[in-house]
């Protein structure tokens, strides 16, 4: 299975709550919520995260309380009504690098 960047999976090893950072070469590069180390984990040792666990852990859910992240969905929602792939792409593209960008933790554990 693949899981896109920013995405919460479990490292069934460990029972670990973790995020992906990255992909390569059939490993998957993950860290904890928040940041810290980087480890790699190979793709049958993840799962996704449950919504339980994602709560359990203090993560907030998409798009909660930003107002840019609210712009990008409606816009995406726009695109994907509006019958062409292409234009649909980018406005998910957009919102998913916006939210990896701002929410995903990296150097500053107040987003999330």
């Amino acid at each position: 299975m693949t899981y896109r960047t920013g995405t919460y999976v479990v490292d069934v090893r460990e029972n670990r709550l973790v995020q992906v950072i990255g992909a390569d070469e059939g490993r998957v590069q993950v860290r904890r919520p928040g940041g810290g180390l980087e480890w790699e984990v190979p793709p049958s040792a993840l799962r996704l995260a449950t919504r339980e666990e994602r709560n359990a852990a203090g993560l907030r859910p998409y798009q909660t309380g930003c107002g840019r992240c609210a712009e990008l969905e409606a816009a995406r929602r726009v695109a994907a009504g509006g019958g062409d792939a292409a234009v649909s792409g980018d406005a998910t593209a957009a919102a998913l690098t916006h939210w990896v960008t701002e929410h995903c933790g990296r150097g500053d554990e107040g987003r999330r």
